[in-house]
């Protein structure tokens, strides 16, 4: 069913990772009744892509269609990670207005702000929901008074500082426009939205016109451009005209136009302005490319991310345990993986001509890096990764390496351990308050090398209380020489498998990161030393037997619980003359020293 502009809006929802924007349109979606009676609905329903499950976050923008009485709501969810701003940048660029979720008792964080700029520079005008104004410690109006400071500081124009704004409980279902209004249900977030988002713009009379926002993947139909219709319309079979980035121009035919009837893909025959849908039968057509009447040609502005602010090496695994759990273990097939990659996310810079023996990947952040090296590894992918390393430039002469905002939360009597190793991390303090929970609000600017490989240490140091975010602020001078991880390692000595009266032994040197019968190697790090030097152990050291029995039980061996690090601890942790080796099955850490070796026995 086709629906004209006047009944159609298009909004994108941005909000700060955890503040419940995804299980928000979860309780959108069933109340707009796109979904059967009987059907079952996973929770986090939009969160369709297996690692957005385990993490708890939303890593790729997503659309789907509410409908409101004859109105049609075209919603697309954005990540809330500012690792991930690239595709909030490009989404924005469909829709004609935002909904911007703060939570009730933590108000604007880091990636608040960095989406709310986004979408204010675009003169888009948001619609503020306070959410989780159920929770115990939540106040809704100092979390909107901070948002409006928010919106003065970003420099919002007279009309967005009129912004709307309705109070919410993603979870618990419901939407009021005073505190003091009944409970019931969405309908009065749903009134705000028909009543306050401006329609689609664009004329139906007009040549046809799109541009290519995102790309996805089909095995019948190859790879579709997805945008908006920015007038005219689009039917099956019709002959259209893609203009690329260097103003090239090829003609091709509509083989299948895709919408959405809730989270569900339905085909069309035909889109018409306002639509956002998937137009399938243009095979090389990239990110930012324009879609047009072969009869008139236009070419739309090239859609611009900013630029990355972190790269790091993929190279091949050399080490002795090479290829025994990955199937694509050369440079080519990582090559060919990585160039499939650079077509579809432009976030990403990739440099597949950096080294002979490595690949170059720049993004937004170490998560940014780390979720593509996690999908490699699931489809079976082994390789090895330096550890990463920010992307300075030079302007005027001037070297500048990259600033973030960071946000922390602590129970006050970390508040000064942190300061103090911040401030060693070239960290510069901005606001610092305590509040009447004795919890204290820390913000930071500081070098991304600062933050790199604190996150670790800084859950230790607060007994895991403390809660640290952080979003890129800028380019500033580069500060010199930064304290980095303060103990040293323990590597492995011998080749074999790891026994348990050797890590026994161990254990007291420092923290482990092997089992008892885990594979180790020469050059492995197996644990971190308790000091600041390296150390080089026996992890596979057997108890020699003799003759000689005690008389009562030999001593019982108790081991303590090793350190199993997930891909972004480990990323996290290395220094510059370590590596990650990544396979389908097992993430290992090791001294670069091990390639020399291996050289030399060859």
């Amino acid at each position: 069913m086709n629906f004209p502009p006047e009944k159609m809006r298009n909004i994108a929802i941005v909000a700060h990772i955890d503040h419940g924007k995804t299980t928000l349109i979860d309780n959108l979606l069933r109340q707009s009744n796109v979904f059967r009676d009987n059907e079952k609905v996973p929770e986090r329903v939009m969160d369709s892509y297996d690692q957005e499950k385990e993490r708890g976050i939303t890593i790729f923008a997503k659309h789907t269609s509410l409908y409101y009485g004859d109105f049609k709501i075209n919603l697309i969810d954005t990540p809330g990670h500012a690792d991930f701003s690239g595709e909030v940048e490009r989404v924005l660029g469909l829709v004609n207005a935002v909904l911007l979720l703060v939570d009730a008792q933590e108000g604007p964080m880091p990636q608040t702000r960095f989406v709310l700029s986004l979408a204010l520079k675009m003169g888009l005008r948001p619609i503020v929901i306070v959410n989780k104004i159920d929770r115990t410690k939540a106040d809704p109006h100092i979390a909107l008074n901070k948002t409006f400071d928010l919106f003065v500081e970003l420099g919002a124009n007279d009309e967005q500082l009129g912004f709307p704004f309705i109070f919410a409980s993603g979870l618990s279902g419901f939407a009021v426009k005073e505190l003091v209004d009944p409970r019931v249900d969405m309908r009065p977030l749903f009134e705000l939205i028909v009543n306050e988002v401006p329609q689609p713009s664009g004329n139906a009379d007009l040549p046809f016109l799109m541009q290519a926002v995102t790309l996805s993947y089909d095995e019948y139909v190859g790879r579709q451009a997805c945008g908006r219709v920015l007038q005219g319309t689009a039917a099956k079979q019709q002959m259209i005209a893609r203009v690329d980035a260097q103003g090239h121009v090829t003609q091709h035919r509509i083989q299948r136009i895709e919408g959405y009837h809730g989270i569900k893909r339905q085909e069309l025959e035909i889109a018409s302005v306002g639509d956002i849908v998937s137009i399938a039968g243009i095979p090389e057509v990239l990110i930012g490319d324009t879609l047009c009447d072969p009869q008139h040609i236009v070419q739309l502005p090239t859609i611009r991310i900013a630029e990355p602010t972190v790269s790091i090496e993929i190279m091949v695994n050399s080490g002795p345990l090479a290829g025994k759990e990955g199937k694509f273990v050369t440079m080519n097939k990582l090559r060919e993986r990585l160039l499939q990659e650079k077509k579809s996310n432009i976030s990403l810079v990739i440099d597949e001509h950096f080294r002979d023996d490595a690949v170059r990947v720049c993004g937004r952040g170490e998560l940014h890096l780390a979720v593509l090296i996690e999908a490699m590894r699931r489809e079976g992918f082994e390789f090895v990764l330096s550890k990463p390393r920010v992307l300075f430039k030079v302007e005027n002469g001037v070297e500048q390496e990259p600033y973030e905002m960071a946000h922390i939360e602590v129970p006050q009597e970390f508040a000064g351990s942190t300061i103090e190793e911040l401030s060693r991390r070239k960290g510069e303090l901005q606001q610092l308050q305590t509040n009447d929970r004795n919890l204290t609000e820390l913000d930071f600017l500081i070098p991304t090398r600062g933050l790199m490989g604190y996150r670790n240490s800084f859950l230790t140091a607060t007994r895991g209380l403390g809660i640290l975010t952080s979003a890129f602020a800028q380019y500033g001078p580069t500060k010199g020489e930064i304290v980095r991880r303060s103990k040293g390692v323990l590597i492995a000595n011998a080749t074999g498998k790891a026994t348990p009266y050797a890590l026994f032994g161990l254990q007291e040197r420092g923290s482990l990161f092997v089992s008892p019968g885990d594979e180790v190697y020469e050059g492995m790090i197996v644990g971190e030393h308790s000091r600041e030097n390296d150390l080089v152990v026996n992890a596979t050291r057997e108890k020699h037997l003799t003759n000689v029995r005690a008389a009562g039980s030999d001593e019982n061996i108790i081991l303590t619980p090793p350190r199993k690090m997930i891909l972004e601890q480990a990323i996290d942790f290395i220094e510059d003359d370590e590596w990650v080796e990544v396979t389908p099955k097992s993430i290992r850490l090791r001294k670069q020293y091990l390639k020399e070796n291996d050289r030399k026995r060859k």
